[in-house]
């Protein structure tokens, strides 16, 4: 058992791809955490264990990993950067006494960076900044150093969080320094380590209090169960210790059968825990919120508030001719039962059930769904998806939607295509700041409703060149209906196999998305058209063969690969008459309604 003056509790925030995953490894290699022969050791983004982090480069879920340095236990809590995941953020910052603040020196604060620090900040929080990549070709580091410093003056609730020390980093070789090197051929962490346990206060508490903590995150175990993890606010406990789970006026009486605190990154068993340490408590099932205390006579702490979710969709059992094929669960009931497990942890989630067998999903933003949507057929879950759309809220008597603020980073050669594409999309220019390196800084305000597909289309009109930051401000009176920006669709009018003969007719007409040899259905999108309307054409179309010869160059059929789409991307170009087939193997776009006569009728209703 840790004396509570020897803890450290620190959260670790950052905006996306600013250095923090790189930092929290070199905190949990050079603290000497594992054995040089430990695989560990050659590994990167050792906490981001989901294969979807490792992917994509991104925190999503918030973790726990704890290190021991000259008789101090500093337990780290890596949070995600990424806007759409804030709720994880939001909870996990409660169990934090301190933050590490990890910003690039060459991009500065970002509108997560700003985010995360006015929760922090909320929440009381004493602030260690880290001004990472400090050997950059366009670091800007005083710079950074000076706008981090206005953005603390604009969101600190006390005057001692005005005083924070500046550290310099290289994340990537596991460098920190106290002051501006002049020679970073030599470093390492531990002056990170060691102004934690300087400038991090110890975490507060009465130890003679009655046993108090509040559920912030949940941990499963095969054995145990769902377990409750939190921060102890008071007092200490024992195992077989009598609590009492506290959820608004409802009451549960349990004995605490195994107490677990963070031991590196995995998990140990301990008979006893003070106020202070981050604990799992087995013995009852717990949700996250819930006061959990020895005093039965004790209120429930307030509800732990997170962000609203700004996006909906309608999700459902696949319904195509080929579902059954790829996945292993089909059925309305299955996907019911895994959507309400996520509902357990994923406190951002929201759910309602429709008419049908499908369900309404809202989410804090596209990547939240599309992660979702992501893991769930990567276990295997066969389904289809609606359009993306805003939440409208009705706020005395009119009619509202979610807006952001829009941070765009571009080289000065793609200035032209962010103002022409934002133009079309309704946005108020805030600002436009030239950066050095040749760069320029917009900050637009804008609708959710269109953002949607922004970034994808600006990474491949910018050919990756772009930097793109979102953050939501409020809801605000519904703006103009946004012109569409897409064309129409290629739709196949035959069950079969794509054909070269009839992909290359199609092509003709515009972009494929199926290559030859691809199964295809009758409604199933094949391609993009380069007009507006949509067109039906038999790609399962094949050369009529005959004994005539013919020239070499007319027996050669040439067609262009087609073009790939990501699962944001298949989200992104839907309309309200289209759905995505989304199976464990698959991503095919479709029509809702499958025949040309069904579409025709609806037409004709519409």
């Amino acid at each position: 058992m840790t004396d509570r003056t020897k803890i450290r509790n620190v959260a670790i925030i950052a905006h996306v791809d600013h250095g923090k995953t790189t930092i929290v490894d070199a905190l949990l290699k050079q603290s000497k955490l594992f054995r040089d022969n430990q695989a560990e050791m050659g590994q990167n983004c050792i906490m981001d264990s989901n294969q979807l982090e490792r992917e994509r480069g991104i925190t999503i879920m918030a973790k726990n990993a704890s290190i021991h340095w000259g008789g101090y236990k500093i337990n780290i809590i890596d949070t995600p950067g990424h806007a759409d995941f804030s709720g994880e953020v939001e909870r996990t910052l409660g169990m934090a006494d301190g933050a590490v603040l990890i910003i690039d020196a060459q991009e500065g604060p970002m509108p997560q960076t700003r985010f995360v620090l006015k929760q922090a900040f909320k929440l009381g929080l004493s602030l260690i900044v880290v001004i990472n990549k400090v050997d950059k070709q366009n670091a800007r580091v005083e710079v950074t150093e000076r706008k981090t410093a206005d953005l603390v003056l604009e969101f600190a609730t006390e005057e001692l969080q005005l005083s924070f020390p500046v550290l310099y980093g290289i994340g990537r070789e596991g460098k920190v320094y106290r002051e501006w090197p002049a020679d970073t051929t030599k470093g390492d962490i531990i002056p990170l380590i060691e102004t934690i346990i300087e400038k991090i206060p110890a975490p507060e508490g009465r130890e003679d209090e009655k046993f108090l903590m509040q559920v912030q995150s949940l941990m499963f175990d095969t054995h145990l169960g769902k377990m409750g993890l939190g921060k102890i606010l008071h007092g200490r406990v024992k195992r077989g210790d009598r609590l009492v789970k506290i959820s608004g006026d409802k009451k549960i009486a349990f004995g605490v059968e195994r107490i677990l605190v963070i031991d590196g990154i995995g998990r140990c068993e301990v008979d006893e825990a003070m106020c202070g340490e981050i604990v799992a408590l087995a013995g009852t099932e717990a949700e996250i919120g819930v006061t959990i205390s020895a005093d039965e006579a004790i209120a429930a702490m307030p509800d732990i508030k997170i962000g609203e979710p700004t996006l909906h969709m309608v999700v459902g059992p696949n319904t195509s001719p080929f579902t059954g094929k790829d996945g292993e669960f089909t059925t309305s009931r299955q996907l019911e039962n895994r959507l309400e497990r996520e509902l357990e942890t994923n406190i951002g989630l929201k759910l309602s059930k429709l008419d049908g067998g499908k369900f309404r999903m809202s989410g804090r933003g596209e990547l939240h769904l599309a992660v979702l949507l992501e893991t769930l057929r990567r276990e295997g879950y066969e389904m289809e998806v609606g359009k993306p759309e805003v939440i409208i809220k009705d706020l005395d008597g009119v009619k509202c939607e979610p807006v952001e603020e829009v941070t765009i980073v571009v080289p000065e050669e793609q200035v032209g295509t962010v103002t022409q594409e934002l133009g079309r999309r309704q946005a108020n220019l805030i600002a436009m700041n030239p950066r050095e390196g040749s760069e320029v800084e917009f900050v637009y305000r804008m609708p959710t409703r269109a953002i949607l597909g922004l970034r994808s289309l600006l990474l491949t009109a910018t050919k990756g060149m772009v930097l793109f930051a979102s953050q939501f401000e409020g809801f605000e009176p519904m703006g103009e209906p946004l012109t569409r920006t897409r064309r129409g669709v290629i739709i196949s009018g035959e069950n079969g196999e794509a054909l070269s003969y009839g992909l290359e007719a199609a092509q003709q007409r515009g972009v494929t998305l199926v290559n030859p040899g691809i199964p295809v259905y009758e409604g199933m999108i094949v391609g993009i058209n380069s007009k507006d309307e949509d067109i039906t054409m038999n790609v399962t179309k094949g050369k009529k063969l005959t004994n005539m010869r013919a020239a070499a160059a007319d027996q050669t059929t040439r067609i262009t690969p087609a073009q790939d789409m990501s699962l944001e991307q298949g989200l992104d170009f839907l309309e309200q008459d289209e759905l995505l087939e989304v199976t464990p193997k698959n991503l095919r776009l479709r029509k809702r309604f499958l025949t040309d006569l069904d579409r025709r009728r609806l037409r004709r209703q519409g």
